[in-house]
């Protein structure tokens, strides 16, 4: 099978660009209008985000999360808690994560520090998922090695005997975690690579704002 040439594929960007004034001074607004725009394009799971994160000597992990909320103090995003994810973030409290919308030749890129979200919330949306969605969390040991599909599948339909005619409760190694906006950068692409970046620092109650090179 002959490989592809992957050094010479390349796509033009020519979108309009992103100018200061446009951006505005406040990150959190600018992310709501480029989310609201990824949805109304209709784009495939416009809250998919790389999320990264590390051990306490530096080695990095990064998989797809799905963004299931932000405000003020952050992205949220749910996993199970003894995943490799959590399991990091619980030794090591910091990560990063990028949306990108490629239709859109946009990327959001955001840093910071990560807390868990209070039991609550956790509750909250554990009770709006599917019910599939809830039995597979419980029934998942997320990132440990199994035997088997068979095995997966067996979990499964243990836990489906168990809550039989009930509500699914949420497991006590499930919940949720809130991305704190500690640096959140725009990307725009821009004809000949000269993409426009612009990127919003926390300083105290407010923000700074630069324009990065491409």
């Amino acid at each position: 099978m002959e490989s592809p040439d992957l050094a010479h594929m390349r796509s033009e960007y020519a979108r309009t660009g992103l100018d200061e004034a446009a951006a505005g001074d406040d990150p959190l607004a600018l992310f709501g209008r480029w989310l609201d725009e990824a949805v109304a394009s209709q784009l495939h799971e416009p809250n998919a985000m790389a999320l990264a994160t590390a051990t306490p000597d530096g080695r990095p992990s990064v998989r797809i999360v799905l963004l299931k909320g932000f405000d003020a103090g952050g992205l949220r995003f749910f996993t199970n808690y003894d995943s490799r994810k959590g399991l990091e973030l619980g030794a090591n409290p910091r990560a990063a994560a990028v949306l990108l919308w490629h239709p859109l030749q946009r990327q959001v890129r955001v840093e910071g520090p990560v807390s868990v979200l209070d039991g609550a919330d956790s509750d909250a949306y554990f009770a709006s998922r599917p019910r599939g969605a809830q039995i597979g969390a419980v029934a998942s040991p997320q990132s440990q090695p199994i035997e088997g599909r068979e095995a997966l599948e067996e979990r499964v339909a243990e836990v489906e005997r168990l809550f039989e005619g009930t509500g699914v409760e949420r497991p006590p190694v499930w919940g949720g975690y809130r991305l704190g906006l500690e640096s959140v950068e725009f990307w725009q692409g821009r004809e000949d690579r000269l993409h426009d970046r612009l990127r919003f620092e926390r300083r105290g109650d407010g923000w700074t704002r630069e324009r990065l090179a491409p």
